[in-house]
């Protein structure tokens, strides 16, 4: 009992850690990487904790993705743009969208093929599609790419009923908040980026 009260106050601190993460993301603070790091090892550590292996290892990349956002943010520039302040908000092009969506859909479609032949995973296609679109919408906000809050819209919104068809209500719940804030985060950055024209580029 003593261990299950642990586990959760754990979880509880990875999901306020978490929510702090986005809140921080849409600010365009560097502070939510912190944030991110740290509740990406809690997360490691209870999803191994509970043989979720491949939720596990999901979050090394996690982990890896954190340390290079706080990079890019801190140090990135764009283009040869050397800005001394870090990699600035910019947009993707239909091409590069619409590389990144065909990528996504095709790994789901060879991950969850493999699930659904090998495994007794329930919705793999879906379960295959959130994990790699959150894999690219990651690397997307490092970038600071200004679609990455459409695409997590749109991962978050099909989390929502993976879970809660798996009885998760109350991280159902979560994602519903993560949805509302990534609405925000989509207008916030929106303003921001027009508040900077002069450092947007329109590729990279």
């Amino acid at each position: 009992m003593g261990e299950l009260s642990a586990m959760s106050g754990w979880e509880l601190l990875a999901v306020l850690l978490s929510i702090t993460y986005l809140v921080l993301a849409m600010r365009q603070n560097l502070w939510c990487w912190y944030a991110a790091f740290v509740s990406t090892s809690i997360f490691l550590f209870l999803f191994w904790n509970v043989n979720l292996l491949m939720d596990s290892a999901l979050q090394i990349y996690y982990l890896a993705m954190a340390v290079y956002g706080w990079y890019q943010w801190k140090y990135g520039h764009l283009n040869g743009n050397d800005d001394s302040e870090g990699v600035p908000i910019h947009r993707w092009d239909l091409r590069q969208h619409s590389l990144a969506i065909g990528a996504v859909v095709i790994a789901a479609l060879i991950s969850g093929v493999f699930l659904q032949k090998n495994t007794d995973a329930a919705w793999p296609f879906v379960d295959s599609f959130t994990t790699w679109g959150a894999v690219l919408t990651t690397w997307m906000v490092t970038r600071k790419v200004l679609e990455n809050w459409l695409y997590w819209i749109v991962i978050d919104a099909v989390s929502v009923a993976l879970y809660w068809d798996r009885g998760l209500y109350l991280t159902s719940l979560l994602f519903v908040a993560y949805v509302v804030i990534c609405i925000f985060g989509w207008f916030n950055w929106q303003r921001q980026l027009r508040e900077e024209p002069e450092l947007v580029p329109q590729q990279g």
